[in-house]
């Protein structure tokens, strides 16, 4: 990707005590004096990629990357079927980020998120907007039970034999209700036959329906049989009760944005997180810039995406005195 910063590594790194048996890994790179910037990743359970960190100017950025619980290299480990999940949840995970910003000393932060990133990036900045500078989100979504069953379910008409294999793959009887509870259920099965089951053929079918866009290579990571269980356990949990948010509220509570300047940036051909989630938050968010990219789908699915991406953080950068940002365009 053209538009990414060379690759930084991380000049502070550590694990954080969040409580409940659960340790946060977190680590920061660029600039130790620069703008604090805080990388909510993906999944639920993608953990924070070394790639997150080129999404800034690490001349102008303190950036701030961790693992949220269960995933990456936090601990204990989601993979692991004995790893309790009753402490993971998007409440325990917005303290999670309150206690980090804490422990770094940082008063406020500019929050970059994709995908389910976006969804805890908005509940947590509308729980605690005075400690957030802006936000640049995309992939946008907001979890709600309606989004759930357009990814599970709905989404059939678009891929209907991929669907049929994925739905087939719970037991018959639950197939017509919550596909997301039965496989966590399955996930949760004492034969790990059938937890190993579930995990390919859901992270099979995460697969496919981010695959609109030209050029898709299926995801590596999904070769991994310890980040299969811990990606397919971790959505599940999360998308079976959706996000842990009453629904609707990430919407309705877009008011509490105000003042917080924003980049949605949404790829048309991303049918998991539809273009209508982001273009009703920016009706809600008049602070917020909606970038729609014609060609592109989920993720940082190509060049133009990225470039936007990169664009939104920096034109956040902070400005010198005698000139017009911090840091040379080194890319």
């Amino acid at each position: 990707m053209a538009g990414l910063y060379p690759p930084v590594e991380p000049y502070e790194q550590g694990m954080l005590d969040v409580g409940d048996g659960n340790r946060v890994y977190w680590e920061t790179c660029g600039n130790p004096a620069g703008k604090p910037a805080l990388v909510l990743h993906g999944g639920p359970g993608s953990g924070a990629g070394a790639f997150w960190r080129r999404l800034f100017d690490p001349a102008a950025y303190r950036i701030v990357l961790f693992d949220q619980r269960g995933c990456g290299r936090s601990t204990p480990d989601a993979a692991d079927p004995r790893t309790p999940l009753s402490a993971n949840t998007t409440p325990h995970l917005i303290a999670d980020i309150e206690l980090l910003r804490r422990h770094l000393g940082i008063g406020s932060w500019l929050v970059t998120g994709g995908s389910w990133g976006v969804t805890l990036a908005l509940a947590y900045a509308e729980r605690h907007p005075a400690h957030v500078s802006e936000l640049v989100l995309f992939s946008v979504t907001s979890t709600t039970r309606r989004e759930v069953e357009w990814i599970t379910r709905e989404m059939g008409r678009v891929f209907p034999e991929e669907w049929e294999r994925f739905r087939d793959a719970v037991p018959e009887g639950e197939r017509d209700g919550d596909l997301a509870a039965a496989y966590a259920r399955m996930l949760a099965h004492p034969d790990a036959a059938v937890r190993e089951r579930a995990a390919r053929e859901w992270c099979r079918w995460e697969d496919v329906h981010v695959s609109t866009h030209p050029g898709h290579r299926p995801d590596p990571r999904y070769q991994d049989p310890a980040f299969r269980m811990r990606f397919a356990r971790l959505v599940t949990h999360y998308w079976r009760h959706a996000g842990f948010l009453e629904d609707g509220a990430l919407l309705r509570d877009a008011g509490r944005l105000a003042g917080i300047r924003g980049v949605l940036v949404a790829g048309r051909l991303d049918i998991s997180g539809p273009v209508d989630i982001a273009w009703r938050l920016a009706r809600q968010w008049p602070d917020a810039e909606l970038v729609l990219i014609g060609h592109e789908g989920h993720g940082l699915s190509g060049d133009a995406t990225t470039d936007a991406v990169v664009a939104a953080t920096d034109r956040f950068r902070p400005v010198r005195e005698d000139g017009p940002a911090v840091g040379a365009p080194t890319r």
